[in-house]
C-alpha cells in the first residue's frame, strides 16, 4: 500500500474558481480509479492560486485480477456478427460458451483480465484527468493553441508532481512532463523544490513560504485580521466570504492594518465596505463600543509576503484604496444634488422587461397598488413619530384618502407617504453609485432620502422595499415598508405570470419564486387579513390568475414545510374551498396540526377514514326519513354529533380553530364505539340506511373544520 501524491501547478487560479476546482479534481481521479477497479477512500485536496494538490492514501499497488462476462449475439446469429463480438473482447471462437438466457441460447465471452500495477494506471490517469479537467474559463496557450486540440486550462499549465509512495509516476500533457520538482513561494522562494513524497509535501512547501492548506489559511486570515484590528482598539467587520476569497488570493497570507483618511466616513459606512471589499479585498473595521452601522477610518489587508517593512506595504495599499474612496464620495455628492423625484424620471429610460414596459411603468403600477393597499385598510396604520411630514421634493399624491386613519403631521396621510415611497424607490436605479455597486440598490436611495429631508418613513420604504430577498432575511414590518414591498412583489409576480413567463424546473430567471416566498412572508409575518385573490385580482393582470394561484400555494407549502408543517395538513384545510385569508388558513393548520398529533386526534382520523371507506365502497347517497329506535353506541354517536356540530360551527365562525379541534375531539370515543358495538350492513335495510346516512353524518361534521381525507397516516 503507498499513498499517492498529484500536484498540478499554473499561473494564478482565479479564487472563485478554486472550491469548485478542488472537487472537480476528486470528481475525476474517483471516476479514473473507479473505471480501473481500484478502491479509493477518503482524499485530502488542497488548493493555492498557483496549485491544485491531491494525496490518496493507501493505495494498492497493484490491482486485482479481475473476470468479466460480456453478453453477446444469439445462437445461430450470423457468423460476421458472431466475430465482431468475438474481436472486441479479445477471445477466440473457441473461447466463448452458450448459455441460456429465458430459453434462448446466448454466446457469452468470459476475459479474465490480470492485475496491473497502479502505478502505471495512474499515468495514464493523470492525462485524462487534466484534458478532462471542466473550467468555468479557460484558455490555450504558446504554440500549440493554433490548433483546437491542444490542451485547455484556466491558466498555463507548467507543472506536475506525481509520486506514489517514492517512486516518479512518468507521464506528459502537452509538453508538461511530470516530475519530484516543484516550486515555492514566488517571492520568497521562487527555485524549485524537490518533493519525496506525499508525507513531505506540505512541510517542504511550508518551509518555502506556501501555505498548501486552503482551510489552513483560512483560519491563519481570520485569526490574524482580527488581531490586528484589535491591536489598534478596533473590531474587525467578520466577513466569511473576504476571508476565503483572500485566502485563495495568498499562498503566505500576512493581515495587516492600515488607516484612510478620517474625512471618507461622510460616506455611507456600506459604500466605504463596498469600496474596500469588492475593488481591493480589504476588510473594514468598527470603531470601540460603537454601533454596528459606524466604521473606523482603518483597513486590513491581506498581504502575501512578510514584508521587511510592512509600512511601505501598507501604505502602497492606503494609496490604492484612497483612489477607490474618492471615486465613491464623488458619485455620493454627485448623485445627492439631483432630488430623487428627479431622478425618477429617467426610469422611463430603463426597460423593466422588453414584454412589461420600462421600470417607470412598474413604479406606476407599484404606486397605484400600494396606495389601494393603504386606503382599503389591508395595511395596519401605525402613528409616525411626531413632527414627521412628508419631507420636500417628493412627489405626492393630491388624491384623498379615504381610509380612516389621521392624517399625519404636515397634512401627509399614511397613503399619501405610501405613494410619495413607492414612486421614489427604484429612483437609486440611475444614480452613479448603484451603477457602480447595483448591489446597494434601495440602500442608496433611502440614504438620498434623508439626505433631501424625506421623512423616515419614506426613507425606509426606499431601502427597505426588497426585503425579504432569501430565507432568514429580516420581514419589514413598518406600514408604508410593507405596503410598497408587497405592492412591487404582487406586481412582478402577476406581470411575468399574465406574460406567461413562469419559473420551469430549476429555472428561475426573474426570481419569481423568491418574490412569492416574499410575499408571503410579508402577509403571515404582519398578520395582513385579506384575500389573496383579491390581491391578485387587483394588479390588473387577471390572465396570469389561474396559474399564478396554485403557484402561490405550492410556494406556501415550501415555506411552510421548512417550518415543520405537514405539506398534507394544508391541502386539507385548502380542499375545503373558499379559504384565500392566508392568516386565518394557516391558524387553521396550525391547530390542525397539533389535533392530529395527539391521541385524540390519531384515533379520530382513523375512524373517519374507516366511515369514509365504508361510504365509498358503498357509493352512499344520504336518503332522509328513515329513522328506528337506535342502538346505545347509535344514540351515544347521534347526542355528541348534536353537541359538537354547532359547537364547531361556532368556533370557526369565531376564528377560534382550537376550540373547533376540541369539539371534533368529542367524536373520537362515541366513533370508536359506535364501531365496536354496530354492526353497519345490518340485514334490515332501515338500520343499514340509517347508520350509513350517521356515518355521513359524522363525514359531514369532520370535513366542517377539514377535510381528513387528504391527511396522510
Amino acid at each position: 500500500m503507498s499513498d499517492f501524491l498529484l500536484e498540478l501547478r499554473s499561473e494564478e487560479i482565479p479564487a472563485r474558481m478554486q472550491a469548485g476546482a478542488r472537487a472537480e479534481l476528486e470528481k475525476l481521479f474517483r471516476r479514473e480509479m473507479a473505471a480501473a477497479g481500484v478502491s479509493v477512500g477518503d482524499l485530502t485536496v488542497w488548493s493555492t492560486p498557483r496549485r491544485l494538490a491531491l494525496i490518496a492514501r493507501d493505495l494498492p499497488d497493484v490491482t486485482a485480477d479481475v473476470s468479466l462476462e460480456e453478453k453477446g449475439p444469439p445462437e445461430g446469429a450470423p457468423d460476421q456478427a458472431i466475430d465482431g463480438f468475438c474481436r472486441k473482447n479479445g477471445v477466440r471462437r473457441d473461447q466463448i460458451e452458450l448459455r441460456d438466457v429465458k430459453g434462448r441460447n446466448t454466446w457469452f465471452a468470459v476475459i479474465n483480465k490480470p492485475g496491473r500495477s497502479v502505478k502505471d494506471l495512474l499515468a495514464e490517469a493523470i492525462p485524462a484527468i487534466i484534458r478532462d479537467f471542466s473550467w468555468p474559463k479557460s484558455m490555450r496557450w504558446g504554440d500549440a493553441s493554433r490548433t483546437t486540440e491542444s490542451l485547455r486550462w484556466v491558466r498555463p499549465l507548467s507543472g506536475i508532481v506525481a509520486i506514489l509512495g517514492e517512486e516518479l509516476v512518468e507521464c506528459e500533457v502537452d509538453g508538461v512532463h511530470s516530475s519530484y520538482a516543484t516550486h515555492g513561494h514566488r517571492f520568497h522562494c521562487p527555485g524549485e523544490i524537490t518533493i519525496g513524497s506525499a508525507d513531505d509535501y506540505a512541510e517542504k512547501l511550508r518551509a518555502c513560504h506556501v501555505i498548501v492548506d486552503h482551510e489552513e489559511r483560512q483560519d491563519a486570515i481570520r485569526t490574524k485580521a482580527a488581531e490586528a484590528a484589535e491591536a489598534a482598539g478596533l473590531k474587525l467587520v467578520e466577513d466569511e466570504g473576504l476571508v476565503i476569497e483572500n485566502a485563495g488570493l495568498t499562498e503566505w497570507p500576512v493581515p495587516l492594518l492600515g488607516r484612510f483618511d478620517e474625512s471618507f466616513l461622510d460616506v455611507p459606512p456600506e459604500v466605504i465596505q463596498l469600496t474596500a471589499r469588492v475593488n481591493q479585498k480589504y476588510f473594514v473595521c468598527h470603531p470601540p463600543q460603537v454601533g454596528e452601522d459606524r466604521l473606523a477610518n482603518a483597513f486590513v489587508c491581506t498581504a502575501n509576503i512578510t514584508a521587511e517593512d510592512p509600512e511601505v506595504v501598507v501604505d502602497g495599499n492606503r494609496k490604492v484604496l484612497a483612489a477607490r474612496l474618492s471615486d465613491a464620495r464623488f458619485f455620493w455628492e454627485q448623485d445627492r444634488k439631483t432630488p430623487l423625484a428627479d431622478h425618477a424620471k429617467k426610469l422611463e429610460r430603463i426597460t423593466f422587461h422588453e414584454k412589461l414596459g420600462t421600470v417607470a411603468d412598474k413604479v406606476e403600477r407599484v404606486a397605484k397598488l400600494a396606495r389601494w393597499l393603504v386606503e382599503e385598510g389591508i395595511i395596519a396604520h401605525t402613528p409616525l413619530p411626531a413632527g414627521e411630514g412628508p419631507g420636500v421634493g417628493g412627489a405626492t399624491s393630491q388624491s384623498s384618502n379615504t381610509h380612516p386613519n389621521p392624517s399625519l403631521k404636515g397634512g401627509a396621510s399614511l397613503a399619501d407617504l405610501t405613494e410619495q415611497a413607492a414612486r421614489l424607490c427604484k429612483a437609486d436605479l440611475v444614480t452613479e453609485m448603484v451603477g457602480e455597486f447595483p448591489e446597494l440598490q434601495g440602500l442608496m436611495g433611502g440614504y438620498y432620502a434623508r439626505a433631501e429631508g424625506l421623512t423616515d418613513a419614506v426613507a425606509d420604504a426606499i431601502r427597505d422595499h426588497y426585503k425579504p430577498v432569501g430565507q432568514g432575511d429580516e420581514v419589514p414590518t413598518a406600514p408604508v415598508t410593507v405596503a410598497v414591498s408587497l405592492a412591487d412583489k404582487l406586481d412582478t409576480l402577476a406581470r411575468f405570470f399574465a406574460a406567461d413567463m413562469l419559473p420551469t424546473g430549476s429555472k428561475d430567471p426573474f426570481a419569481l419564486r423568491r418574490a412569492a416566498l416574499g410575499f408571503l412572508a410579508l402577509i403571515l409575518n404582519n398578520g395582513l387579513r385579506v384575500s389573496y385573490q383579491r390581491l391578485l385580482m387587483e394588479t390588473g393582470a387577471a390572465t396570469g390568475y389561474p396559474s399564478l394561484e396554485p403557484f402561490l400555494i405550492d410556494r406556501l407549502k415550501v415555506q411552510q414545510r421548512e417550518a415543520g408543517v405537514r405539506h398534507d395538513l394544508i391541502d386539507a384545510v385548502f380542499a375545503l374551498g373558499g379559504e384565500d385569508d392566508l392568516v386565518r388558513l394557516l391558524a387553521r393548520v396550525h391547530a390542525l396540526q397539533a389535533f392530529i398529533d395527539t391521541d385524540n386526534g390519531t384515533n379520530l382520523l382513523a375512524g373517519y377514514k374507516r366511515a369514509a371507506n365504508i361510504l365509498k365502497k358503498e357509493e352512499w347517497q344520504p336518503q332522509d326519513g328513515l329513522s328506528y329506535t337506535p342502538e346505545a353506541a347509535e344514540k351515544a354517536l347521534i347526542d355528541a354529533l348534536d353537541a359538537a356540530e354547532p359547537k364547531a360551527a361556532a368556533a370557526i365562525e369565531a376564528e377560534d380553530f382550537e376550540g373547533a379541534m376540541s369539539a371534533l375531539a368529542s367524536l373520537r370515543a362515541p366513533i370508536d364505539a359506535f364501531f365496536d358495538e354496530v354492526t353497519v350492513n345490518d340485514e334490515d335495510q332501515t338500520k343499514r340506511s340509517s347508520r350509513l346516512d350517521l356515518l355521513a353524518r359524522f363525514r359531514v361534521a369532520v370535513h366542517n373544520v377539514a377535510d381528513f381525507s387528504k391527511i396522510e397516516g
